[in-house]
């Protein structure tokens, strides 16, 4: 903008005396007008080199919206020239759903003179929009009324794409692209809303942990296992209805209308959870839940190799009873826990009876952990028997809890606690230390040949531990016990988990001289060749076949071709759970050495064990058991 300066005409008169103060006077308003106009100028000038190299764009427009002038920022961001805009609307380049609000923005600067910041989307050129930062301040006439509007606008679209992408990081799994747990519990306690103001509305969650990945963790590694959840999360995707599985980029938007906003995300892990919304009868979380498990049944492909998965699903429907979201999948996880109990691919329903199971559980790993910190736990033996000769071969190391010191509690009511809460490894670590150190007394004492063995179980947690074998060492060291009479009993289906694990672990455990064991033979599914590379000395026949084989002619075959297998392998065979003679006489004639069961004695403590061990002479009949040798608490 220019402005031409006038030429100020003074007349000659007003030069001449004698009037110099009265042509002072007159003068001086013309002074002051050009005086005006010359700062009027340079401020123009002024605005116009700010403007013209200000980086954001300027804008001068009348109140009644016809642009005055646009700097040339407006070329550089949006690809307009000056020609273009000048030929256009100040809201034409606007997006339609922000013109209103630019409206009343302009509005109100021009009631109030004072502009509000303001965000809104302008189209460039090349037709994508651009997120602009707007602020506007009000030029008023001499009578104080708003006749024009200066607008400064700042690019921010970049800046609007970070915080869009952080906030989509926020609400995200990172590999599958889900819904996260925090954008889930955000759809859940919209939903949990939304049934408050509306009974009838019903909805559901499934808590889904995928079963099957492990092994390809460890002998593929990660990368293989993350291509895999990426999959999981396509098929499962595919495989639901459609109002079951989409889910906003968001956690924002109108929580009155949740139909259609149902959401698959992915917890943590391989654990999947769905929200179904508007769900018409009880029975359709339970539909979705057998499609999920259908889905998973075809198997993914891992590096070539054929990948089969199953699922545990837990199923939680909406109740009055739940305030917070955190509650609803606490229970449908509960509910997926007691399916994963009952073996693979399985569905629960939470119900209150469940809840109790799980505050009694609780319960239970409070005081288990108490017991293991005060010293409530005991040790207590079953005597493994030679069946040619009757003598006492052996022990097996059993743990009991003395709780509150008025009652035995057995490993059948808290083992599966221990296993799961991790508990099972400072208990094992007890047993071992405890068992070696009895076994060494007893060895001093009864001075045998052959040494008494004594036979200790190792948890799947356990053998897991990287420290193990050196639990072993320190407990061989500290007790002074002999290691070849230490046998460490392992089951079949945690011998054949992972080869490579196992065969590292045998190897270390028989450099310390002890023996191994595999346990409960027969119920898993044992590789031949294997079997036959493991450094084990003894096979024990799991109880269920000993238990069948007066009556049933299949669990005789088996317990005998177990005996046939072991011998010809050169191993040894321990048969557990033996409670009658006939039992017994099957056993040693298909050649079965050793035996143990309620036949010869119930575990007992050392005290009772070590009766048997002087009366006996090492020899045992199942008349010891009816002469009154019972399970007695120790002191």
């Amino acid at each position: 903008m220019t402005i031409a300066l006038s030429t100020v005409f003074i007349p000659a008169w007003l030069l001449q005396e004698p009037w110099p103060e009265v042509a002072a006077l007159v003068l001086l308003p013309y002074l002051y007008i050009a005086y005006q106009r010359l700062r009027h100028l340079r401020q123009n000038e002024l605005f116009r080199i700010v403007s013209e190299n200000a980086a954001d764009m300027i804008a001068l427009v009348e109140v009644t919206g016809k642009r005055l002038y646009n700097s040339p920022a407006y070329e550089k961001v949006l690809g307009y020239s000056l020609k273009e805009l000048a030929a256009s609307g100040s809201l034409d380049q606007v997006h339609p759903n922000d013109r209103q609000r630019v409206i009343e923005a302009a509005k109100e600067a021009r009631t109030t003179g004072v502009g509000k910041r303001l965000e809104y989307r302008m189209r460039h050129k090349d037709g994508d929009w651009r997120v602009l930062e707007s602020t506007a301040s009000a030029i008023r006439n001499r009578n104080g009324q708003v006749t024009q509007l200066v607008i400064v606008n700042r690019d921010i679209t970049e800046r609007k794409r970070m915080e869009e992408q952080l906030e989509h990081e926020a609400f995200h799994d990172s590999l599958t692209g889900l819904p996260n747990r925090n954008l889930f519990l955000d759809r859940l306690q919209r939903a949990m809303d939304h049934a408050r103001r509306h009974p009838e509305f019903k909805f559901a969650v499934l808590f889904v942990d995928i079963q099957g990945l492990k092994i390809f963790n460890e002998t593929m590694g990660h990368a293989v296992v993350d291509q895999l959840i990426i999959d999981i999360s396509k098929r499962l995707k595919s495989r639901l209805r459609h109002d079951d599985t989409m889910s906003r980029s968001t956690p924002t938007g109108d929580t009155d209308r949740p139909g259609g906003h149902e959401t698959l995300a992915r917890i943590d892990g391989d654990r999947f959870t769905v929200l179904l919304e508007n769900i018409k009868a009880p029975s359709d979380p339970m539909r979705v839940a057998i499609r999920i498990r259908d889905s998973l049944a075809a198997p993914f492909s891992a590096n070539g190799v054929d990948a089969f998965t199953s699922a545990s699903i837990g199923i939680a429907l909406n109740s009055t009873a739940y305030e917070k979201p955190g509650e609803m999948l606490r229970d449908a996880d509960i509910a997926m826990c007691r399916a994963k109990a009952q073996g693979t691919s399985g569905c629960e329903v939470f119900d209150t009876e469940m809840h109790a199971l799980v505050v009694r559980r609780l319960k239970l790993e409070t005081e288990l952990r108490y017991a293991i910190e005060h010293g409530e736990l005991r040790v207590f033996y079953q005597p493994i028997i030679r069946l040619a000769s009757g003598q006492i071969a052996g022990v097996e190391a059993l743990v009991r809890w003395w709780h509150n010191d008025s009652e035995f509690i057995g490993p059948g009511d808290f083992i599966d606690v221990a296993e799961e809460t991790g508990l099972i490894v400072p208990i094992g670590r007890y047993v071992l230390k405890e068992a070696c150190r009895q076994a060494h007394a007893w060895h001093l004492l009864f001075n045998t040949s052959p040494l008494l063995t004594t036979t200790i179980n190792v948890s799947p947690r356990q053998f897991a531990q990287t420290n193990l074998v050196a639990d072993v060492k320190a407990a061989l060291e500290e007790t002074g016990v002999e290691p070849s009479s230490l046998q460490l009993e392992i089951t079949e289906t945690m011998a054949m988990s992972d080869p490579k694990i196992t065969t590292r672990t045998f190897s270390q455990l028989k450099e310390l001289g002890v023996r191994l064991s595999i346990d409960d033979f027969g119920t898993g599914h044992s590789s031949l060749s294997r079997l036959r590379s493991y450094p084990v000395d003894v096979l024990k026949i799991d109880q269920s076949f000993v238990r069948g084989i007066e009556n049933d002619e299949e669990s005789r075959e088996i317990v005998h071709l177990i005996v046939t297998l072991a011998h010809h392998l050169s191993l040894k065979v321990i048969a557990e759970g033996i409670e009658t003679p006939a039992q017994r006489a099957y056993l040693q004639q298909f050649g079965c050495e050793f035996g143990q069961g309620y036949l010869y004695s119930p575990p007992v403590d050392h005290a009772a064990l070590e009766q048997f061990l002087a009366s006996a002479s090492h020899d045992i009949e199942e008349s010891s058991v009816n002469a009154g040798i019972r399970l007695t608490p120790a002191g």
